[in-house]
Parts: structure tokens; C-alpha cells; sequence
């Protein structure tokens, strides 16, 4: 699914009742970057869209989700219409859903390509993560305690802990997360 991210962030702007120079001094940016993202000229980073969105206040899945305010929720969803709202180097998060505001779930597909990583810093957010490996070995790092998972086995914690994932295997690891409240 092709996403037009400029235009996504007009709209979403347009529709907070933001001028670009108003959005860029709530979210600490340079206005330019604001007007450059928007005209399609640059694409920003997943942090720098977060810092953006910040601003709003808006999620990335928020902003990602192709569920329009007024339409129905769905209940069951096809693979090719998850929404990939994320992501890093060789790192894929494709949401089930969209991310209306109040929901208080967000779940995952997840895919980490060989030596994959989160990298060398920790995350650390507010809530609660757990998922189950479907295929492939992913090292999971939670405050001091390091796990290699294979197929089948799982993890659960408090993501106020800082943590880190990589793949470690010789295949791609893909699993199934769930985070309270959602983070992305």
C-alpha cells in the first residue's frame, strides 16, 4: 500500500486546524521541514514523523490508519490490507486495524529480516508488549535479561523497561505483538 505522506499530513493538519508554522513551533521543528514534507520534497524519519505528530497530538498508527472518522469498524482484515506503519532498516510493522482514537489495543504483524535490530538504543515507552514467534529466532533484550525465541515460544512484560529486538537467526523472524496502550 502506497501512502502519500505529505499529503496524509496536510490533511491531518488541515483538519487540526494547523498553519505549517504552527504545527512546526508545537512540535519543535524548522517550519521549512513542515512545507518540504508536505510539497513531497523529503520524507522524514520515523522519529522525526513521531516528533511531528507529537504536535498534533496524533500516533503514527493514527496517522497511518486508512479507517476514516464516521466509517464502521472492520472485523476481520485481509493480509494486503494491514497497514505498515513503521519500520526501520529490514524491521516491517503492519498493523491489524486502524488506530481510532480511544482504542486501547494495538496489534501487529511483525517481520525482521536477517540481523534485523531495533538497534543499540533501548525502547522504553509507557504500557505492556507480549507476542508469540511465528517463524524464525528473535533475541529479546528486557533491562538486564537477554532470551533467544523460536517458534512458538513468547514474551510478555512492562515496556517502561527498556528493550531491544534482533534477529539473530539465519531466516526472517516474523511474530504477532500486542501493546496496551498503543505506542506507534
Amino acid at each position: 500500500m502506497d501512502i502519500d505522506l505529505g499529503a496524509r499530513l496536510k490533511i491531518v493538519r488541515l483538519r487540526h486546524q494547523l498553519s505549517q508554522r504552527a504545527l512546526a513551533k508545537k512540535a519543535g521543528v524548522a517550519n521549512a521541514s513542515i512545507s518540504l514534507i508536505e510539497s513531497g520534497h523529503t520524507s522524514p524519519s520515523v522519529s522525526a514523523l513521531k516528533r511531528i505528530l507529537a504536535g498534533i497530538p496524533m500516533t503514527l498508527a493514527e496517522f497511518f490508519s486508512d479507517e476514516l472518522p464516521g466509517m464502521k469498524s472492520e472485523i476481520f482484515y485481509r493480509a494486503e490490507s494491514l497497514t505498515e506503519i513503521s519500520g526501520g532498516e529490514g524491521i516491517s510493522y503492519r498493523q491489524i486495524g486502524s488506530a481510532k482514537a480511544g482504542h486501547v489495543l494495538q496489534i501487529l504483524y511483525e517481520t525482521y529480516e536477517i540481523g534485523a535490530d531495533t538497534g543499540l538504543v533501548m525502547l522504553q515507552h509507557e504500557g505492556e508488549e507480549g507476542a508469540v514467534i511465528l517463524t524464525g529466532r528473535l533475541e529479546v533484550t528486557v533491562g538486564e535479561s537477554t532470551r533467544v525465541l523460536s517458534a512458538g515460544d513468547a514474551y510478555y512484560f512492562n515496556s517502561r523497561q527498556p528493550h531491544r529486538f534482533r534477529n539473530v537467526g539465519n531466516a526472517p523472524c516474523t511474530l504477532v505483538s500486542s501493546c496496551s496502550p498503543p505506542t506507534f
